[in-house]
């Protein structure tokens, strides 16, 4: 056990070392869990740093990811790193950003939002359980104050429900957040009583320094069968230095007086140690795949695209056994439990839950999967910071949101998304459709699959009309001009889509002839049909059932202003806060159908019907 305590010691220093040289960081976050650490990297965590895509590797997440100097002293230790790049921390250009990120090989995903990096832990945990079915484990650094995160013990109920033993929470315990003492101190119990009455197995050091008692919590945890384990430890922050450990007011501050500190500490060390590689044999498993025609749909008919999703992903499922899907408990409203009878080992119900969903599939597609996972679409609004730390995770996942807009009617606003399609486009390298008829929703799915990055499809709750054939294009980036005319340009999406037809119609009864385009892909967008519908037609309305701010008609002005047109725009969107009612009472109030559209277009177009 000397070797770990000196271990733990050098730990700490070189904490203390790149925070120092970096001139900001969190060593003191860093020295309370160094000794869990040590004891993890000598003789429990298995992982091959040379090969570190080797499926079979244990996954280490740091879901306390502000201690990022201590996972980089880690990784020095393990000689993944040396030590010029140790103090390259937090430097321009450096792989050891402020926050652990994938540009790193050993990191899965980002973290430093906290309460994250337990519920991805635990996709990453259910991933190796259900689908690799390796054997392989998953350790997740927690610190005690994420512990106050809803979405943590969101995690903690979903490994308990999917018995996913493969899991372990090593919660650091030193009793200091950033501004004071945290909601439960050192009171082990606040924390071991609630996550056994979950389902987990606890395991209490209350002397989270002692590399005996955390050996002996650790080997507990690897012979626990059936349930996960959470070893909550007592530790002391900013272990080791007077200067700082125990006291307040020291967080995420470089200590004043580093060499002292080092000194204190025994000075610098160049231990290495041998982290092992992995145990298990084989390779991940796959499943049997079987060619599934996509769903065709009559052109004249009507279907919702929710529906059109479900029976799509169901047939994509079957041609390609590494798609998965995930739902918020509303799979008979979304569709996917047509998924989920067709392929129930690849479906995974998240429950109410979404937080936990979006996680699961960020730790999903870093082993390779293709996650699709739906829900209401104004309740991934809750699930919306996961979905920001999945881009800055570099992750390529799917989500689909239904029930979107005025159009759903009855149900009332509590349930209708108008702020989604804005929330979406301001994801970093993310992609938003918005399909109009079934077998355009089909038709996207397998783009989707296939693209990197955050995708979002938003679908309706009623049906409409089917006006594309089952052989047409999608293209993602594309538009279609579903309606020729050179007096005024209708550009809409979705359910407005066919309101913007029904007013074309209106407005050839008056002698002017409507452009319609079909805008099915907000982001990234057609720039060039919508600079051609500047240059050739007097004027654009924009209608979407969105609220007015960052939909699609700010999409459509953005790409006018990067293309240098210079054409009058009228954009219609939802302005008022909308209620319970028909479909079509909600769209009327709103001044999104027919009868607006045809009112806006006619305001932009000469009396005469002329250019």
């Amino acid at each position: 056990m000397k070797f770990r305590h000196e271990l733990a010691q050098q730990l700490r220093v070189d904490s203390i070392r790149a925070a120092d040289a970096a001139g900001s960081g969190h060593p003191t976050s860093s020295m309370s869990a160094a000794d869990l650490m040590a004891a993890l990297l000598d003789g429990h965590l298995r992982l091959d740093f040379d090969q570190p895509k080797d499926p079979r590797n244990d996954h280490l997440v740091f879901s306390k990811g502000h201690a990022s100097p201590l996972l980089y002293s880690c990784f020095k230790a393990a000689g993944a790193i040396d030590d010029a790049e140790l103090l390259t921390f937090r430097e321009f250009g450096s792989r050891l950003e402020g926050h652990p990120t994938p540009a790193l090989p050993w990191v899965d995903v980002a973290t430093g939002s906290l309460g994250q990096g337990l519920p991805v832990g635990v996709g990453l945990a259910l991933t190796a359980a259900k689908l690799d079915t390796l054997g392989n484990r998953v350790w997740v650094l927690c610190g005690d104050s994420e512990m106050a995160e809803g979405s943590i013990w969101e995690a903690f109920e979903h490994a308990a429900h999917y018995r996913l033993d493969n899991v372990v929470a090593l919660v650091d315990v030193n009793r200091l957040g950033q501004t004071g003492e945290t909601m439960h101190g050192w009171d082990l119990k606040a924390y071991s009583d609630r996550a056994r009455a979950i389902g987990w197995h606890t395991v209490e050091v209350d002397d989270g320094h002692d590399p005996e008692r955390i050996e002996a919590a650790l080997n507990e945890a690897e012979a626990t069968r059936g349930r996960p384990t959470a070893v909550v430890a007592r530790t002391r922050k900013g272990k080791g230095v007077s200067e700082v450990e125990d006291l307040p007011g020291k967080h995420g501050k470089p200590l004043q007086d580093p060499t002292a500190a080092i000194e204190e500490l025994g000075g610098t060390r160049e231990l290495r140690v041998k982290v092992n590689p992995p145990e298990t044999v084989g390779d991940p498993h796959t499943f049997a795949t079987a060619y599934e025609p996509p769903p065709v749909f009559e052109v004249g008919d009507t279907a919702a695209t929710r529906k059109a999703y479900g029976q799509g992903l169901r047939a994509l499922g079957s041609r390609r056994g590494e798609v998965v899907a995930l739902d918020g408990e509303v799979s008979n409203s979304t569709h996917s439990e047509q998924f989920r009878e067709a392929h129930p080992q690849r479906y995974f119900e998240m429950y109410i839950a979404e937080q936990q969903m979006l996680a699961t599939t960020v730790g999903m597609q870093a082993r390779g999967w293709i996650p699709f996972a739906s829900t209401f679409a104004a309740f991934l609004s809750r699930a919306y910071d996961f979905i920001r730390m999945a881009a800055v995770s570099r992750a390529a996942l799917n989500l689909m949101g239904s029930h979107a807009g005025v159009a759903i009617g009855e149900d009332g606003p509590s349930q209708m998304a108008l702020e989604d399609l804005a929330a979406m486009r301001a994801v970093h390298g993310s992609t938003v459709l918005y399909p109009c008829d079934a077998n355009q929703t089909v038709g996207l799915l397998e783009p989707m699959a296939d693209r990197e990055g955050i995708c979002y499809l938003r679908a309706s709750r009623g049906a409409t009309p089917v006006i594309y054939g089952p052989d047409e294009d999608f293209p993602i980036g594309g538009a279609k001009t579903v309606r020729q005319g050179e007096h005024v340009t209708l550009v809409a999406a979705g359910v407005t889509l066919h309101e913007a037809l029904d007013a074309a119609e209106r407005l050839a009864e008056e002698g002017i002839r409507a452009r319609v385009v079909d805008l099915y892909s907000i982001k990234p967008i057609d720039i060039e049909t919508l600079r051609l519908a500047a240059e050739e037609t007097d004027g654009l309305v924009t209608v979407e059932d969105h609220w007015p701010e960052g939909g699609l008609g700010d999409a459509v002005l953005a790409a006018l202003a990067e293309a240098g047109a210079s054409v009058p725009v009228t954009k219609l969107a939802v302005t008022e806060m909308p209620g319970s009612g028909k479909p079509a009472e909600l769209l009327a109030q709103a001044g999104i159908d027919s009868a607006a559209i045809t009112r806006a277009a006619r305001e932009l177009v000469p009396s005469s019907g002329t250019r």
